[in-house]
């Protein structure tokens, strides 16, 4: 597994994810192409392989096709896009991104119905627009990993959003916990599910996966509550990742993931997993305690 980088190419988007972790640097607005160039190249010279570009919304950048270009010249060898997907509803516009270098793409669903998509997106008709994305890129022979964030709106639907991923032929699916940040701090009441109740929904989904042959991951989940699941925690799989972004970079992304973004307890310590699992985000123990973790011994 090869060193990547996560380029946070800016913060304008055209969704307003109720749990979006970027929402309160929309401010900064966009990056100019330079600075991505300039980011993109001392990343390369910094040995990664991998490249991730993300926002925002990446597909709304007028130079995002160079953007690529650029990344391909370089050497880079896998290409992946985080996107809404809106814009993927255009066949062409998903070959052009192809044309350029893109190789893998990471469409966000949320919700296994319109009603809930849109709402937890604020954005009308954009379920159906990441129905068509995903067609048109498994139409195309694409590698497909969608990211679902899992909050208390639709956790008890992740079994029908797996379903639903199953018959729509993705490569991979994964589904994230929430991390109270931005949007999902403002919303924190509304959205946030414990994660002992979320559990067994989230297993549902998995397995559902895992008998269609479908690579599966949870993301941010202690591995005290994902028991029989555990190999399926995605901190068995992060590669190492450097991120750089509108304000800072982080060349040890895993190192302050577990120092300052998640937060593990006392108790930990007598856990079997302790030294491979995270613990939730600190914005979830700091709310709701540490009560429902037990250590695995």
């Amino acid at each position: 597994m090869f060193k990547r980088v996560d380029i946070k190419t800016g913060f304008l988007c055209n969704n307003n994810c109720m749990f979006c972790v970027q929402a309160h640097k929309k401010h900064f607005g966009n990056r100019t192409t330079k600075e991505i160039k300039i980011d993109l190249k001392a990343a390369y010279q910094n040995r990664c392989k991998g490249v991730v570009f993300t926002g925002g919304e990446v597909t709304i950048r007028k130079d995002l096709i160079e953007l690529i270009q650029y990344a391909k010249n370089l050497g880079f060898k896998s290409i992946q896009l985080q996107t809404n997907a809106r814009m993927l509803r255009y066949l062409d516009f998903c070959k052009e991104l192809i044309g350029a270098g893109v190789n893998e793409f990471s469409p966000a669903i949320h919700g296994h119905t319109p009603e809930l998509h849109d709402y937890l997106t604020r954005s009308k008709g954009a379920f159906f627009q990441v129905i068509k994305a995903i067609k048109n890129l498994r139409s195309l022979n694409q590698y497909i990993i969608t990211n679902s964030v899992i909050c208390k709106p639709n956790y008890r639907n992740l079994p029908d959003m797996a379903r639903m991923l199953v018959d729509l032929k993705v490569n991979q699916f994964q589904f994230a916990f929430m991390h109270a940040v931005g949007n999902a701090e403002k919303y924190y009441d509304k959205l946030m599910p414990r994660i002992s109740m979320a559990a067994p929904f989230i297993k549902k989904g998995l397995q559902i996966g895992i008998d269609n042959k479908i690579k599966v991951m949870a993301e941010a989940m202690p591995f005290c509550t994902m028991e029989g699941y555990e190999k399926y925690c995605s901190e068995n799989y992060i590669p190492a990742t450097e991120i750089r972004d509108i304000d800072c970079v982080d060349l040890n992304f895993e190192k302050t993931r577990r120092t300052q973004g998640k937060k593990k307890f006392d108790k930990c310590k007598e856990c079997i997993h302790y030294n491979i699992c995270e613990g939730p985000w600190k914005e979830y123990q700091e709310k709701k305690g540490e009560e429902e973790f037990v250590p695995v011994k």
